[in-house]
């Protein structure tokens, strides 16, 4: 019966991908990738040859019902993206939402995401936690960092390198900064660095370095405000 895949690929080590995963982009007719390069290179490590087809921010509203009918024929379609779990700030969603509207089954299979060990390593609580991915560039981003500033859970978000600085600061000026964070890069790969302390210390910290790869923020919850005694009658 013909289906559409969601499969993991690794954020960086090649090594963290699944032999489920393996298995599957072999059986599949064709694999949707969000870069065909990208994924080309993955393939041919894994020794695997199968047609792709290009699936994107940029086309993915144009693309989405004649991938569906495809699959509605007869075809078993595998989606990738770059890196990690397809539709975790990457393209996926309207494409699975539009299976789930014709009843075509859809299977995601467990596997690499970024914001899982960045929030494990950081020591901050994790047992709770919000999830932003990016941050508006500019409309909406002021009112969405004051949100997080009196959120009381840990809130992780997706940065460039190029934005981590301004990010940090303007962090700083609605949390505080003595706020905790951690900043990680380069997850699984050579050079990662999990960088831990206030914001104004990683402010100082990422000011002196050349700052390169995929960021992570993962930081710390507002402090809940107590009850005064007095207001309880």
């Amino acid at each position: 019966m013909s289906k559409l895949y969601l499969v993991p690929t690794p954020i960086g080590n090649l090594e963290d991908i699944t032999l489920r995963a393996i298995r599957i982009l072999k059986e599949v007719d064709g694999i949707l990738a969000e870069d065909t390069r990208t994924s080309g290179n993955l393939l041919r490590h894994l020794d695997i040859s199968k047609p792709m087809t290009a699936f994107h921010i940029r086309n993915e509203h144009q693309v989405v019902e004649r991938i569906a009918d495809r699959i509605e024929a007869g075809e078993t379609l595998a989606l990738v993206t770059d890196a990690g779990t397809p539709a975790i700030s990457d393209p996926g969603f309207l494409l699975v939402r539009e299976c789930v509207k014709r009843g075509i089954e859809v299977e995601c299979l467990p596997g690499p995401t970024a914001f899982v060990p960045a929030l494990v390593n950081s020591g901050l609580p994790a047992e709770k936690f919000v999830f932003e991915g990016f941050l508006p560039h500019k409309k909406g981003r002021q009112t969405k960092l004051q949100a997080i500033a009196n959120y009381q859970y840990t809130t992780i978000l997706y940065e460039s390198p190029f934005r981590l600085l301004k990010t940090l600061q303007q962090l700083a000026e609605v949390c505080g900064g003595e706020r905790k964070a951690c900043v990680s890069r380069e997850l699984t790969k050579i050079h990662e660095e999990n960088a831990r302390g206030t914001l104004s210390e990683l402010i100082g910290h990422f000011s002196q370095k050349d700052i390169k790869g995929e960021i992570v923020i993962v930081l710390e919850g507002a402090v809940a405000p107590t009850p005064d005694d007095d207001s309880e009658e």
